[in-house]
């Protein structure tokens, strides 16, 4: 029997902790009994990208291909597939495995198994190290590819694939989807203006929290939000003290969180999004006195990708994006880093030029 040629596709990879992305050529395993083979259409370019291809965190490998809101076109599926077609368009986010034993596993919450794959940066099954959407092509387990509801437009629903679910999870975890609710969006960023137009969607009062008043206008205007709050303003936060259920605090650098709190009403919740890798410090009292919470939540399942996806079909939402070839993905990544952007890149794979 003749071996199958390897299958191989061209992305464009980080080399080192400069973070310089640049084309690379790699293998991608054959597609097996579950697996569904993706020519990529486009991949938003979220935060953790920078983390990751500057070795943020301490743990990075190279070559490394990043991208991680991947939406792309089924050109192949496995023998065992059964959700996906060839022709589909689906979508692929942060994770493409998990050990499916575990108790997150088996209540369908993959995001919080220890044996989670990353979709790059990671080691497959197979021992090989997996690669992201900044690239040609990706196959992935069929239990980790969504399908990209009807009439959305590729590049839209990328962005959702990670800053929208990364909202829509904790709200729907905690009950904070009925109307009528109140709730703060702490920093507006990718994932904090995906929360504005979340929350506004569910029917709630939203409050953008800022630390200037730069982003006023886009925040009422463009993205919708209720009131706007600049932090140090010590008057207007006083004003807004115990008046929101909860507050999405997105922001990605160390800051105090007591001001925060104290806008929270009594049962309260503060949800932390942003991955800081120094300690943040409150006071116990002012998270007694209101019986408040300080939690967190990770991006989303499977299930609740795809009940987002539906979600923000049926109320017609869509997210604010830079549309970029990939020959500009360093400069929009330098970009992102400095949150020059309104409010996330998308890079246009398919129409790019992957070789230069």
């Amino acid at each position: 029997m003749a071996l199958e040629p390897e299958r191989t596709t061209r992305g464009w990879a980080a080399r080192d902790a400069s973070g310089i992305l640049s084309p690379y050529t790699y293998s991608l395993r054959n597609t097996g009994p579950e697996d569904v083979y993706v020519k990529v259409l486009c991949c938003g370019v979220c935060h953790t990208d920078i983390h990751q291809i500057k070795n943020d965190l301490g743990m990075s490998n190279y070559p490394m291909v990043p991208g991680h809101e991947v939406v792309g076109e089924v050109v192949e599926v496995g023998s065992a597939v059964t959700k996906f077609k060839v022709g589909d368009t689906v979508g692929v986010g942060a994770i493409v495995g998990c050990c499916r034993n575990c108790r997150p596993c088996k209540a369908d919450i993959e995001q919080y198994c220890n044996k989670k794959i990353w979709s790059y940066n990671d080691v497959y099954t197979d021992g090989k190290p997996t690669q992201g959407g900044f690239a040609g092509a990706m196959v992935v387990d069929q239990k980790f590819v969504v399908k990209i509801p009807e009439g959305m437009a590729p590049e839209q629903a990328a962005p959702l694939l990670c800053a929208g679910v990364t909202v829509y999870s904790p709200l729907s975890h905690f009950g904070l989807t009925q109307r009528g609710l109140r709730g703060g969006i702490l920093g507006i960023g990718g994932v904090g203006h995906m929360g504005v137009k979340i929350a506004k969607a569910m029917g709630h009062h939203v409050t953008v929290i800022s630390s200037s008043e730069k982003k006023r206008e886009e925040a009422m205007e463009h993205l919708g939000a209720d009131e706007y709050v600049v932090s140090s303003d010590s008057t207007r936060m006083q004003e807004a003290a115990d008046s929101l259920d909860y507050i999405i605090d997105t922001v990605p650098v160390f800051h105090p969180l007591e001001p925060y709190l104290s806008l929270l009403k009594l049962d309260g919740k503060l949800i932390l999004m942003g991955v800081i890798n120094t300690p943040l410090q409150f006071l116990t009292p002012v998270v007694m006195l209101g019986r408040k919470s300080i939690t967190g939540s990770f991006i989303g399942s499977m299930k609740e990708t795809e009940e987002m996806l539906e979600f923000c079909k049926e109320k017609g939402l869509s997210s604010m994006i830079e549309v970029v070839k990939m020959d500009y993905v360093n400069k929009a990544l330098e970009r992102l880093e400095k949150n020059d952007v309104r409010y996330r890149f998308v890079v246009d794979v398919a129409g790019s030029k992957l070789d230069q």
